[in-house]
């Protein structure tokens, strides 16, 4: 009996310790166990929508179950829930507690209404808790509802995924937008650019035309780059004095306005005069107009150019004289003096700049033109000597000039009769001719200091020495077969440029020489014909190449004239020596071969070159065996 009781005490406390406990059950969800348990009448949402109603709604008690912990999907715009609980007519003095997992912090105060409302919920998910209690600090086992509140549609990861199509749409337009702006503006700023560019060049343009009229180029060149000039001495210039006859009293008598007008008229056709025969105008004094040939370019023409540029001044004048007089109005005449001699050029000045020549030379033309006549044109002797081959002159015979003592004059009547046409007395085609193989003179020195200067080394036999060769060869057996002249002109300059290329490619020497030809004859005055028949010539010089003419017969001869002198083999071992430099040939032997096998198949073509050769083939061959290898 002492046993059960004490059993009934243990069992009593131990009841009385659950019931403790299930009073105070935790937010998860083990509360002190009541008798009561609490039941859902009806569950609102958004205010009048339904979620749930007892009565209405039947289920099992499995499918309740599932319902009830299966988070329900309610809109985000409906965020507002209203719990309404069901209450039996026997029940009184229930109370309730409530608490929304992810809403509420703790279990909300014990209240005595069966309803409880949340509104504005957040998104995201949500369980409802509810347990009763009859005031003596015990509670059932909470029911819950389990609920989601979905996000709002600009929430949604469709929404989200939209949101970051449109930034990128938003960042693409706003780049191509910036872009486009930038496109325009830089547009806008390039074409500001350009017209200031386009203004400055023009500009630019304005001021060396302006200098170019002052000075000549290479002295504007000079001062552009080094702030200076320097002076140059000149050993063959041509300067020509003209000067108005008795202006003094002509100013006198004529309207100031229109003095200066016919004046300048007279001066501005000059000006086109000079420039046309390479002449270089120096200045004009009152009615003075000096000009100079041969400076700043030193050529040998520029006697017979001044020369021909005084003729068409005369010609100019006297036809204004001619319709003066039958206006029966004033007209006005000119002297002309030539001379040619040294001359000393440069710039003087500082800040107005003047381009003049200096020397005896200027002083001789001056008294040259004093001492001459009114419309007439007086060169001195040296002049004369100088342009007698195309020019009819009469002797004056010695006059006499202030501080010059007695001087050898002449009056320039016209061109020579063989040299201009019969009807016009303007130059003939033999007359320019002529005057290319004079000028011809002048490209040989530049050829040959280009040479002199740019050469390689390792060109043992094309160099100046075969160049110069060939160059003499040429005119040699050219007059020997009787060539024209203009042919001898084609055959020289062919012969002074065929090798030109192999300073600037050793491969395709014969190309290179062309294009040099094609770039560098004009400045000679050239003809596109004549430098086409010279570019012909200097491919004829190609090895294995065959002549077609006379003319590509004499340079070929020229070229390969080396074959048949005495000198042979040294000359071929010079050839040799190049060719092992520039990696063209193997072998000293094999080299040697191939020379055996040229010179027994090489035939001169001329009977000129044929005569000139120094030595038989068959002994030349036995030289060319006889070689050895240079150490």
């Amino acid at each position: 009996m002492n046993f059960i009781k004490e059993t009934n005490y243990s069992f009593s406390f131990f009841l009385f310790i659950v019931l403790v406990l299930a009073s105070n059950f935790p937010t998860s969800g083990n509360p002190h166990i009541n008798q009561k348990h609490p039941e859902f009448q009806t569950i609102i949402f958004g205010g009048d929508s339904i979620l749930y109603d007892a009565v209405k709604t039947k289920y099992s008690k499995e499918g309740k179950d599932d319902y009830f912990l299966s988070y329900v999907k309610i809109p985000h715009k409906y965020n507002s829930v209203l719990f309404l609980l069901a209450v039996s007519e026997n029940d009184t003095g229930s109370f309730y507690q409530y608490f929304l997992e992810g809403f509420d912090d703790k279990w909300g105060n014990t209240l005595g209404f069966p309803v409880k409302e949340y509104s504005n919920l957040p998104q995201g998910k949500f369980t409802f808790y509810v347990r009763t209690s009859y005031g003596d600090g015990k509670y059932s086992e909470p029911a819950s509802f389990s609920f989601r509140i979905l996000p709002s549609f600009y929430r949604t990861r469709l929404a989200i995924f939209f949101y970051f199509i449109a930034l990128i749409l938003i960042y693409a337009t706003f780049t191509k937008f910036r872009t486009y702006s930038f496109a325009q503006e830089k547009f806008r700023l390039e074409r500001i650019i350009n017209e200031r560019t386009d203004e400055l060049v023009q500009e630019k343009d304005k001021s060396e035309k302006l200098l170019a009229n002052v000075l000549p180029k290479d002295t504007a060149n000079e001062l552009k780059t080094k702030g200076k000039a320097t002076k140059k001495k000149y050993q063959m210039a041509t300067v020509l004095f003209s000067d108005i006859q008795g202006f003094t009293k002509i100013a006198e008598q004529m309207n100031p306005e229109e003095l200066i007008d016919q004046l300048d008229s007279f001066f501005f056709h000059f000006d086109s005069v000079v420039e046309k025969y390479n002449t270089e105008k120096i200045k004009t004094i009152g009615d003075a107009y000096m000009c100079a040939g041969g400076i700043p370019e030193k050529n040998r023409t520029n006697p017979v150019e001044v020369v021909m540029a005084s003729l068409e001044m005369q010609k100019y004048m006297a036809g204004l004289h001619e319709k003066a007089k039958k206006d029966n109005s004033n007209f006005w005449d000119i002297r002309i003096g030539i001379h040619t001699g040294s001359v000393i050029a440069g710039v003087i000045g500082h800040k107005k700049l003047s381009y003049d020549i200096w020397g005896d030379t200027v002083n001789t033309a001056s008294r040259m033109e004093s001492s001459g006549e009114a419309g007439k044109i007086n060169i001195s002797g040296s002049t004369y000597q100088l342009v007698k081959d195309f020019y009819f002159c009469e002797y004056r015979g010695k006059m006499p000039v202030k501080y010059k003592g007695e001087i050898d004059m002449y009056f320039v009547k016209g061109i020579r009769p063989e040299l201009s046409n019969v009807d016009t007395g303007e130059p003939n085609e033999v007359f320019f001719i002529n005057l290319q193989l004079l000028r011809l003179n002048d490209l040989e020195d530049t050829i040959l200091a280009k040479f002199d200067d740019e050469i390689r080394d390792d060109l043992k036999y094309h160099n100046r020495k075969h160049t110069v060769h060939v160059y003499t060869q040429v005119e040699l057996l050219g007059r020997a077969e009787k060539v024209k002249d203009e042919d001898m002109l084609l055959l020289r300059t062919a012969g002074l440029l065929h090798d030109i290329g192999y300073m600037v490619d050793y491969t395709n020497h014969k190309k290179a020489s062309c294009d040099f030809t094609r770039g560098f004859l004009p400045g000679f005055q050239y003809s596109e014909e004549q430098i086409n028949k010279v570019c012909k010539l200097i491919k004829a010089t190609q090895e294995f190449g065959e002549p077609t003419n006379l003319l590509e017969e004499i340079i070929c001869d020229a070229n390969l004239d080396f074959l048949g002198r005495v000198d042979y083999p040294k000359v071929s071992l010079s050839l040799y020596m190049e060719m092992k430099a520039m990696n063209k040939v193997d072998s000293f032997q094999e080299w040697k071969k191939d020379q055996i096998s040229l010179l027994q198949n090489h035939e001169f073509h001329t009977n000129t070159a044929r005569l000139l050769r120094d030595i038989g083939k068959k002994d030349q061959l036995i030289q060319l065996e006889l070689l050895k290898e240079p150490s």
